[in-house]
């Protein structure tokens, strides 16, 4: 009688990958309003209205309560497909970490801070070269009432609000492909953020799985805690990416990232650089706390349904 080799679990990349994209899908859609209020208040002049409930106001009474959603649809896709590729090669590159660990007899296979910070890096900057064209058409469209009147002339038409294809074609048509990477540098520069939220999740997370199970609801504050830190630390550079994503239609020179910074501390002063701070810093704590208690449970249902589907087809 012959006995199979029993089959050594592996880290499951796609599976992962998976549980990313839904999550961070699900937590965007419950707070994406916050979003065009933060990214709005990054591209608006100095003498623009950025109190929260102003500005709500001020959005709903001259697009509706849909304004609140302007761009949600490429934001939708933007965030399934960057946290599908970051969780992908985050996975892979842990994967890789703990194989190692394995290969020298370490003790623990658990990533130690430096290779956090390593499988971060890897991961963020893949996944800016791939996703940095859809998160520039998403801010043309969430800010594209930005500068306008709040007053419509009798009798006029209201604009058609434009599609994200509409917007990607007219991009390319009147700004060439290069306006596709437009704030990369910036981007790059904040493959810091999740660095800092993940390291920061990553050694939490072992501190309490040495006393009690990670469930959702630890996920979710651990997350939270992490994205706090995060955002706060690198918020300039936010606003400067987005910035330069619009920048980039208004016919002007364009700006280098220093260049950027410098003009906008020289027309605001420091202040300048944390327009809007209070609903994005808002908006990417309940995301990043959703974004995990979500992938916890989306992850542990996709092992599920693929131990089910695999049985059935054995069984079969």
């Amino acid at each position: 009688m012959s006995h199979s080799k029993p089959v050594i679990p592996q880290n499951d990349n796609v599976a992962h990958a998976l549980a990313g994209a839904g999550g961070g899908v699900l937590s965007m859609a419950l707070t994406y309003p916050l979003i065009t209020l933060s990214t709005r208040a990054q591209v608006e002049s100095k003498r623009a209205e950025t109190t929260f409930l102003a500005a709500i106001q001020k959005i709903v009474a001259r697009e509706g309560i849909s304004g609140l959603y302007s761009g949600l649809s490429s934001a939708l896709f933007g965030i399934s497909v960057t946290n599908f590729v970051y969780y992908y090669w985050y996975e892979w590159t842990r994967a890789f970490f703990e194989a190692a660990a394995v290969r020298t007899g370490r003790a623990s296979k658990k990533l130690t801070t430096v290779e956090s910070m390593i499988a971060g890096a890897l991961a963020g900057s893949a996944t800016v070269i791939l996703t940095n064209p859809i998160w520039v058409v998403n801010t043309r469209m969430t800010t594209r009432n930005a500068d306008a009147d709040t007053e419509t002339l009798p009798g006029a038409k209201p604009q058609k609000k434009p599609t994200t294809v509409g917007t990607l074609l007219a991009l390319i048509r009147n700004e060439g492909l290069q306006a596709l990477f437009a704030g990369v540098v910036p981007a790059l520069v904040l493959v810091i953020n999740p660095i800092l939220q993940y390291t920061l999740f990553e050694q939490m997370k072992n501190r309490v799985e040495k006393k009690q199970r990670v469930t959702p609801t630890v996920a979710f504050l651990l997350g939270a805690l992490g994205k706090l830190f995060a955002t706060s630390v690198t918020y300039p550079y936010i606003t400067v990416k987005s910035q330069m994503h619009v920048a980039q239609g208004e016919g002007g020179r364009k700006e280098g990232m220093f260049e950027a910074i410098n003009r906008v501390i020289r027309n605001e002063g420091y202040a300048g650089l944390y327009k809007g701070i209070g609903p994005k810093v808002t908006q990417s704590v309940i995301t990043a706390a959703f974004l995990f208690a979500f992938k916890d449970a989306l992850y542990a249902q996709t092992v599920r349904l693929r131990t089910t589907v695999a049985k059935k087809g054995i069984a079969t």
